[in-house]
C-alpha cells in the first residue's frame, strides 16, 4: 500500500536514475489498454476517454493511442488545458492521429451529455486531487456515471482522495480501476474491482535516497512565516582544543534552513566560535571542557530548541564523558529531537535512545557504541544496521562508502559522496543538516536519510569542481543549491556506484 506522496517520490527518483516519467506514463497507458482488452475485444468498438489535467490525462491519451492501434474507434474529450510536460507530449502525438482518433475540446459543460459506448475511460482527476470536484469535472463525472458502457478509472476514480478513500463530492463509479505500482491507500477499503500494474519504477528508486525525497519533504515556507518558523537548533560541543566542529554543524544547520542556531561551547571556545560568523549565537559555558555542571546552564536552551546536536569537538575528557551522559539523559527526558555524534556518541555507548533521535557513527564510532564491527558485506551490513537500530530504539545513520540509514523497521541507502569528503568536518556538516531538518518537523528517519543525501550531493558538486582540494566550508556553500534543485544536480551523475 502506498501514499500519494510516496508515489511521487518514487516517480522523481526514477527520473533521477534514468527512467523518465514519460516512460512511466507510456507503461501506465499501455497497462490500461492491456486490462481493457482482457475484458473486451475492442476491434471496431467505441471507446470514449474523458481526459483531464495532469499525468492521469496523459495516461489516458497513451491508452487511447494503443486502443486505436487495436482497431477501436477512439474519441477523446479534452476537459481543459493540460500543462503536465509528459501529457503535453502525448497530446501533440494524439493531435497527429486524426485518422484513428477523434479529439473534441469541451469548452462548455452543456456539451457534455450522457453517451453510449462500449468502453468509457476516466482519465480526469488523479492522485493529487483533494476536496470536491469543480466544473467542468463535476458535470463530467455525473455524465460519465450516467453513460452506458464498461467504465474504467485510471489509477483512482476521479473525485476520490487517493490517501483516504473519501469522496466528499461527485466521484466516478467504475467497473474497473487500473492502478499503478502499488495499491493506493484510498482504494484499500473501497470494495472496487482494482488491478495493480507495474509501470517500470526500479527498486532503486525506493532503496536509495533521491531528489524526490528532498522535493516532497522540504516545502517552501508560508509568506506569513515568522522568525523561528524554520526551527531553532542548539549545537552542544567544542572544547579547549576543538572549536571548528560545532561551528561547522551550526553553519550547515543555517544553510539548511534553520532560522536560529545556538552553539553552546565551554570557555573561550565560545568566543572563537562567535568570531567565525555573526549568524551563530554563541553560548559560553563554564570550564575548559564540557562538564556535568554545564547541564544547569543548558536546561533553558535545550527547552527552547526544536532540535539538538551534541558531540562535535567535545573531546573525551573524563568530565566531558560524564557531562554527555547527563545532557543526553535530559534531552531524552524532554523528548527533544536530537542528533548524537562523535565524542558524545562514544560517551554514551550502550544507551537506549528514542525514535526521534539520530546517531551518526562512522565505522569506528559504530564499534564503540554498539560493540560490533561493521560488516564488510553490503547486504549483511544493511541487516546489521536495521537490527541494532531496533535494539537502541533510534535512527542509525552509518557513514561510509555508502551510507546506511535505518529506524529498525525499514532502511535507505545513500550513494552521494566522493573521496574528497574524507576531509575533516564533513561529518559535522551532516549533523547540522539533519538537525535543521528535525527542527523543521521531519521524522528522524526522513531527516537522517535526506540529510545524508544533501550532505553527500553538496560534497559531490564541490568535488566535481575542485577534486580532492575541497573543504567542509566549500560544502556548506553548496547546500542551498542542492536543496533547491536536487534533481538536475543528481542527474549530472556526481555520485558513485554502491553495491557492485
Amino acid at each position: 500500500m502506498i501514499t500519494t506522496k510516496k508515489m511521487r517520490i518514487l516517480e522523481i527518483n526514477s527520473e533521477a536514475l534514468g527512467v523518465p516519467t514519460l516512460l512511466l506514463m507510456e507503461n501506465a497507458g499501455r497497462s490500461v489498454r492491456d486490462e481493457i482488452i482482457r475484458k473486451i475485444d475492442v476491434n471496431g468498438k467505441n471507446v470514449v476517454i474523458f481526459v483531464g489535467h495532469g499525468g492521469k490525462g496523459g495516461d489516458g491519451l497513451v491508452a487511447g493511442r494503443h486502443l486505436a492501434g487495436d482497431g477501436a474507434k477512439v474519441t477523446v474529450l479534452l476537459l481543459g488545458e493540460n500543462k503536465h510536460k509528459d501529457a503535453l507530449l502525448n497530446l501533440e502525438s494524439t493531435l497527429e492521429m486524426d485518422y484513428s482518433i477523434i479529439l473534441k475540446e469541451i469548452k462548455d459543460i452543456e456539451d457534455l451529455q450522457p453517451i453510449k459506448s462500449d468502453v468509457l475511460i476516466d482519465a480526469m482527476l488523479g492522485t493529487g486531487f483533494r476536496g470536491k470536484p469543480r466544473e467542468p469535472f463535476r458535470t463530467a463525472i455525473k455524465v460519465f456515471n450516467q453513460s452506458l458502457g464498461f467504465k474504467v478509472s485510471i489509477d483512482v476514480p476521479s473525485g476520490m482522495d487517493s490517501d483516504t478513500g473519501e469522496t466528499p463530492g461527485e466521484s466516478v463509479i467504475p467497473d474497473l480501476v487500473v492502478t499503478f505500482h502499488d495499491m493506493k491507500k484510498g482504494l484499500q477499503e473501497s470494495r472496487l474491482n482494482v488491478v495493480v500494474k507495474s509501470i517500470g519504477i526500479p527498486k532503486e528508486a525506493e532503496i536509495y535516497v533521491g531528489p524526490g525525497d528532498v522535493l516532497m519533504n522540504i516545502k517552501p515556507r508560508d509568506m506569513k512565516s515568522k522568525k523561528g518558523s524554520g526551527g531553532r537548533v542548539l549545537v552542544i560541543g567544542g572544547s579547549k582544543t576543538f572549536s571548528g566542529a560545532p561551528s561547522l554543524s551550526g553553519m550547515a544547520a543555517l544553510r539548511s534552513g534553520a532560522d536560529l542556531v545556538y552553539v553552546a561551547a565551554p570557555g573561550s571556545t565560545a568566543y572563537t566560535i562567535a568570531s567565525y560568523s555573526p549568524d551563530l549565537i554563541a553560548i559560553k559555558l563554564t570550564g575548559d571542557n564540557l562538564n556535568p555542571s554545564n547541564l544547569d546552564e543548558l536546561r533553558a536552551w535545550i527547552d527552547k530548541a526544536d532540535s539538538i546536536v551534541i558531540g562535535p569537538g567535545a573531546g573525551l575528557a573524563e568530565e566531558t564523558i560524564e557531562a554527555s551522559k547527563k545532557i543526553v539523559n535530559y534531552i531524552l527526558d524532554k523528548g527533544k529531537p536530537a542528533v548524537i555524534d562523535a565524542d558524545s556518541l562514544k560517551s554514551i555507548k550502550g544507551f537506549t535512545l528514542k525514535e526521534n533521535v539520530v546517531v551518526t557513527p562512522h565505522a569506528g564510532e559504530f564499534k564503540i557504541f554498539f560493540g560490533e564491527e561493521v560488516n564488510s558485506e553490503p547486504m549483511e551490513r544493511i541487516q546489521q544496521v536495521m537490527r541494532l537500530a531496533k535494539k537502541c530504539g533510534c535512527t542509525v545513520l552509518l557513514k561510509g562508502y555508502f551510507d546506511v540509514i535505518s529506524d529498525g523497521n525499514t532502511f535507505k541507502l545513500n550513494k552521494t559522496g566522493n573521496p574528497g569528503m574524507t576531509v575533516g568536518g564533513t561529518g559535522d556538516t551532516l549533523t547540522g543538516i539533519v538537525a535543521a531538518l528535525l527542527a523543521e518537523g521531519l521524522p528522524a528517519f526522513d531527516a537522517a536519510s535526506i540529510g545524508s543525501f544533501i550532505n553527500g550531493l553538496a560534497g559531490s558538486v564541490v568535488y566535481s569542481e575542485k577534486g580532492n582540494h575541497i573543504t567542509s566550508t566549500d560544502l556548506i556553500e553548496e547546500i542551498p543549491k542542492v536543496m533547491i534543485d536536487p534533481l538536475e544536480l543528481f542527474k549530472k551523475k556526481v555520485y558513485k556506484k554502491v553495491l557492485y
